[in-house]
C-alpha cells in the first residue's frame, strides 16, 4: 500500500476508534443522566428496556430514526437541516486533541488548548443557524441567548485557562496533565489541589455547564418560556443530532475538568502502586464523578433568571478570572523568575 494510502488508512481507523465510542458513550451517559435524576427524585428512571433499563437510549433512537422529519414551510431548509450536522460534527472533531493516557491521542499537537477553545465555539454557530432559519419566535430569541451566554463565559473560561498555560508552560494538553504530577508537596497529581488554582478549577466546572447550557444555565431550552428553545421545530434525527451533541459536549467538558485541573489519567496520588493501574481508566473514572456533579446539579439547582445568568459571568466570574491571573503570573515571577536588586 502506498504511503499516502496506509497514512489514510491508519488515521480514518484512529477516528473511528475515537467516535464509536464516544457516541456509545453518549448514549449510555443519557441513560446514566435520567437514573441519577430518577434517584435524586426518589423514582425508578428507565427500567423496563432491557435489563435495567440499559437499552432504553437505542430504544429512543430507533423511535427518533423511524419519525417522519418535518421542516416548517416558512423555513430556509438548507439552513434548517445543516444546523444540526453542524453542532454534532463540532461535538465530536474536539475529541482529536484529547489524550486518553501518555501517548493515547489521535493529535498530539503544542497548541492543543487552542483547538480546542476554537472548534468548541463554533458550536455556537449551530444554535444560531436552527434559531434563525425555523423562521419562529421562540427558536430566534433561543438562539440569541445562547449566543450571548456562550460568548460571555468563553470569556471568563479563557482568563482561567490562562491561568493553566502560566503554571503549566504549554498548550499542549498531554505536558499539562503531567506537569499535575505531584502537585502539591509531591503527594498529590492535579492544580485542582494547588491553593493559587483551585478557584479557577471552581470558575471553570460552573463556566463548562454554562458553556453546554446545562441547568441551572438552560436558558436557552427553557420550557416555561421558549418552549424548547433553538430546537422547537425540530423532529426525528434532526432533533436527536442536537440532543447527540450536547451530550458528547458535555462529557468533553468533564473531560477537560479532569484533564486541566485534576490530573487527566494521573492517579490522585502520587504513589507508586496506582500507576499499576491504567491511565485511561482513571480518566474515566474522573469523567464519571464530573457527570455525576452535572446530573446532580441539574436535578437540585434551581433555574437562573437571566440577568442573574449574566451578572455571574461578567461581574464575578470575569474580574475573579483576571485577578488570579495577576497572582499567578506574580507568583511565577518571583519564584521561577526571581526579583532583581
Amino acid at each position: 500500500m502506498p504511503y499516502e494510502a496506509a497514512w489514510f488508512t491508519a488515521t480514518l481507523l484512529d477516528i473511528l476508534v475515537i467516535a464509536f465510542p464516544v457516541m456509545l458513550a453518549v448514549a449510555m451517559i443519557i441513560y446514566a443522566d435520567r437514573k441519577i435524576w430518577a434517584a435524586i427524585a426518589l423514582r425508578k428512571g428507565p427500567n423496563v428496556v432491557g435489563p435495567f433499563g440499559l437499552f432504553q437510549s437505542f430504544a429512543d433512537g430507533i423511535k427518533v430514526f423511524l419519525q417522519e422529519t418535518i421542516i416548517p414551510a416558512s423555513a430556509n431548509k438548507g439552513l434548517f437541516l445543516m444546523a444540526p450536522i453542524i453542532t454534532f460534527t463540532v461535538a465530536l472533531i474536539v475529541w482529536a486533541v484529547i489524550p486518553f493516557q501518555a501517548g493515547l491521542v489521535l493529535a498530539d499537537i503544542n497548541v492543543g488548548l487552542l483547538y480546542v477553545l476554537a472548534a468548541s465555539s463554533l458550536g455556537v454557530y449551530g444554535v444560531i443557524i436552527a434559531g434563525w432559519s425555523s423562521n419562529s419566535k421562540y427558536p430566534f430569541f433561543s438562539a440569541l441567548r445562547a449566543a450571548a451566554q456562550m460568548v460571555s463565559y468563553e470569556v471568563a473560561i479563557g482568563f482561567v485557562l490562562i491561568s493553566v498555560v502560566l503554571w503549566a508552560g504549554s498548550f499542549n494538553l498531554s505536558t499539562i496533565v503531567m506537569k499535575q504530577q505531584g502537585t502539591p508537596l509531591w503527594l498529590l497529581n492535579g492544580y485542582g489541589f494547588n491553593p493559587l488554582l483551585f478557584p479557577m478549577a471552581v470558575v471553570f466546572f460552573i463556566s463548562s455547564m454554562a458553556e453546554t447550557a446545562r441547568a441551572p444555565f438552560d436558558l436557552t431550552e427553557a420550557e416555561s418560556e421558549l418552549v424548547a428553545g433553538f430546537q422547537t421545530e425540530y423532529s426525528s434525527m434532526s432533533f436527536a443530532l442536537f440532543w447527540l451533541g450536547e451530550y458528547a459536549n458535555v462529557i468533553l467538558m468533564c473531560a477537560l475538568n479532569a484533564l486541566l485541573f485534576w490530573g487527566g489519567w494521573l492517579p490522585p496520588l502520587n504513589w507508586a502502586p496506582l500507576y499499576l493501574v491504567p491511565g485511561i481508566l482513571w480518566l474515566f473514572l474522573k469523567i464519571w464523578v464530573f457527570f455525576f456533579l452535572f446530573s446532580w446539579v441539574k436535578a437540585t439547582v434551581p433555574r437562573y433568571r437571566y440577568d442573574q445568568l449574566m451578572r455571574l459571568g461578567w461581574k464575578v466570574f470575569l474580574p475573579l478570572s483576571l485577578i488570579f491571573v495577576f497572582l499567578v503570573s506574580g507568583y511565577l515571577m518571583l519564584t521561577r523568575v526571581g526579583v532583581s536588586a
